[in-house]
């Protein structure tokens, strides 16, 4: 529902902490969150390859603001864990700033790109691993932070393909909220 010739990637839709739809998408995002894990966790070491808990949050970011993707980030870890048990209580804390990063990280280079692209969201996909890492590549040096990686590689290009795909549905089919009501 977006005029020809823009990008509909471009229009971030922040909503108000106060407006009922700031709860309904972020509510559907978590749920994303919860359904993609429980789906790919048939997979041998799916959490650690693929990501799925991330998914949605980097959407929420992007699409709807630091707010909704700093509440995405952490309402999924925490939903997934008391519901499912996963990911365990030992993982539980860093999942969570993970989560919180990769929603602000997604929603703050969203609000100031002037033409979204496949490079841009792989740039945020790749930033957020790079700064996730750090810790690794300090403690464990830089063989261990390229096989984590490397390990996470196929939930990258989740992230970046998938996530840009969606984005461009979403961009299509949410109709554009009145500038009024934006609030990063």
């Amino acid at each position: 529902m977006t005029q020809s010739g823009t990008n509909p990637l471009a229009i971030q839709q922040p909503l108000s902490l106060g407006d009922v739809r700031f709860y309904l998408a972020t509510s559907v995002m978590v749920l994303g969150n919860l359904l993609l894990p429980y789906a790919l966790h048939r997979i041998p070491d799916a959490g650690r390859t693929f990501l799925p808990i991330l998914f949605f949050t980097l959407i929420a970011g992007w699409r709807f603001g630091a707010k909704g993707g700093l509440l995405t980030g952490v309402l999924s870890p925490l939903a997934n864990h008391f519901l499912t048990g996963m990911p365990p209580a030992s993982v539980l804390q860093s999942l969570l700033l993970q989560s919180a990063l990769l929603g602000v990280l997604a929603a703050v280079v969203a609000s100031r790109s002037r033409k979204p692209s496949l490079p841009i969201l792989a740039l945020v996909v790749l930033l957020h691993q790079a700064l996730i890492l750090v810790p690794q590549l300090l403690q464990a040096g830089l063989r261990a932070a390229f096989a984590t990686f490397e390990l996470r590689l196929p939930g990258i290009l989740l992230q970046i393909l998938g996530g840009f795909a969606l984005l461009w549905f979403l961009g299509r089919q949410l109709p554009q909220t009145p500038a009024s009501s934006r609030e990063g």
